[in-house]
């Protein structure tokens, strides 16, 4: 996945949109002003954090390389996914839609 399908793909959700609190190198995607991506979009390689599930973030985190606890983040709600490799395309567009169904919720 590159960074501008990252992007492409979080803000076509329904009243998602972008922001960098942060300053401008990290992109922070939220609805209803919560967060629910947050990704360096310039950093190589790329990657993105996500709200998940404590229990299927556990599984996750078991199965792929690619995915740990949220780097400065609650380590139970949040995983860091580098992009490639194991963690492909598709679970990274999941993961991204999954977060932001728990938040919008």
């Amino acid at each position: 996945m590159t960074p501008a399908q990252l992007r492409r793909h979080c803000l076509k959700l329904p009243e998602a949109e972008e922001t960098f609190p942060f300053g401008p190198e990290t992109s922070v995607f939220k609805v209803g002003g919560k967060m629910f991506a947050l990704s360096q979009l310039k950093h190589e390689p790329l990657k993105v954090s996500v709200k998940c599930e404590p229990e299927l973030g556990e599984q996750l985190r078991g199965t792929y390389d690619e995915i740990e606890p949220g780097y400065h983040l609650n380590k139970r709600h949040w995983l860091t996914v580098t992009c490639g490799g194991e963690a492909s395309d598709e679970l990274v567009r999941e993961l991204v839609a999954g977060s932001y169904e728990l938040v919008a919720a």
